[in-house]
């Protein structure tokens, strides 16, 4: 089961590996996207696809006839990562071996949505994929086995999820072999040392230039590729948005939160409640992608503008 693209690594690995038999894959209906608006299937979906696979897309995953679909399937166990909804305690106890999910954190932090997200927004150096057996609260089953990755400073949350995504495939074959063996002994998670990774909305991105310089360095990695980190500029009488795409920190500068207080060949700096960033990659609303260098050729951006 499973909808995101996080899980299409452990879906490929699975009906790709002659210890297990797929038998079908679970994931979210068809959803409307792009300007016109048609309908798209799931990433998973497209690989389950592409793999000759049946494809069940219940609209919820706890309706009755749907729990009475799986029940004649007569499962071993049931494989989860990144399937967008809670699933109940009737459909975890269906499969012999229960059910096991892929999760982005090591648990118990980071239960949740967002968990690559916020290890990054809360300035973690290090987060990890977990297999646990679940149950039917959010992210808190058991923990099966667990590989730990240091989030580098150049990591936003594309470059690990796609690491993530790959060790979790790697994780859970040999998980389900151990566990179904009877050589693994779940172990439950501390409730006092979880954490929760709320979902990121788009308002998230916008960025507070009157928090710290690695603060804000950190928010532009998290929200990279989505929502964006973003702020605004003046045009005249209105302003225009302006995506903040890549960014490093210079501490020892100041100035007025989110003021630009050098704009020149060689640097774009915006002060911030503490510090100031360097801007490097950025783009204009309606525009391309570019340099700061690129973007400074071409407009002017005078020493004590605020973004905002």
């Amino acid at each position: 089961m499973g909808t995101a693209e996080f899980a299409c690594a452990s879906l490929q690995a699975l009906a790709g590996s002659p210890h297990f038999e797929v038998v079908g894959v679970v994931t979210q209906p068809d959803r409307p996207k792009g300007r016109e608006l048609k309908l798209q299937p799931s990433p998973v979906k497209q690989i389950a696809l592409a793999a000759g696979l049946p494809v069940w897309q219940p609209e919820r995953a706890r309706q009755p006839e749907f729990l009475a679909q799986l029940a004649a399937l007569n499962l071993d166990l049931l494989v989860v990562a990144a399937y967008g909804q809670i699933l109940p305690q009737a459909m975890l106890d269906l499969p012999t071996h229960g059910a096991l999910n892929v999760h982005a954190s090591l648990l118990p932090r980071y239960r949740g949505a967002a968990p690559i997200q916020w290890a990054i927004l809360d300035n973690e150096t290090e987060t990890g994929v977990t297999i646990m057996k679940m149950a039917a609260g959010l992210d808190t089953g058991d923990i099966l086995s667990q590989r730990a990755t240091t989030i580098l400073p150049e990591d936003n949350s594309s470059t690990l999820h796609d690491r993530l995504a790959a060790m979790g495939a790697e994780l859970i074959g040999p998980t389900i072999m151990d566990y179904t063996a009877g050589r693994i002994a779940p172990q439950p998670q501390s409730e006092a040392l979880s954490t929760y990774a709320r979902k990121i909305t788009k308002e998230d991105g916008r960025l507070d230039w009157t928090l710290p310089a690695r603060t804000l360095w950190n928010r532009t990695r998290a929200f990279t590729p989505w929502p964006g980190a973003f702020t605004t500029i003046p045009d005249g009488a209105k302003r225009r948005l302006l995506k903040i795409l890549r960014v490093a920190v210079e501490e020892n500068r100041t100035g007025a939160p989110g003021e630009i207080i050098q704009a020149d060949k060689s640097k774009f700096v915006v002060a911030c409640g503490e510090g100031a960033l360097l801007i490097q990659e950025l783009q204009l609303e309606g525009g391309r992608r570019m340099t700061a260098a690129e973007l400074l050729g071409g407009h002017a951006f005078s020493v004590g503008t605020k973004f905002g």
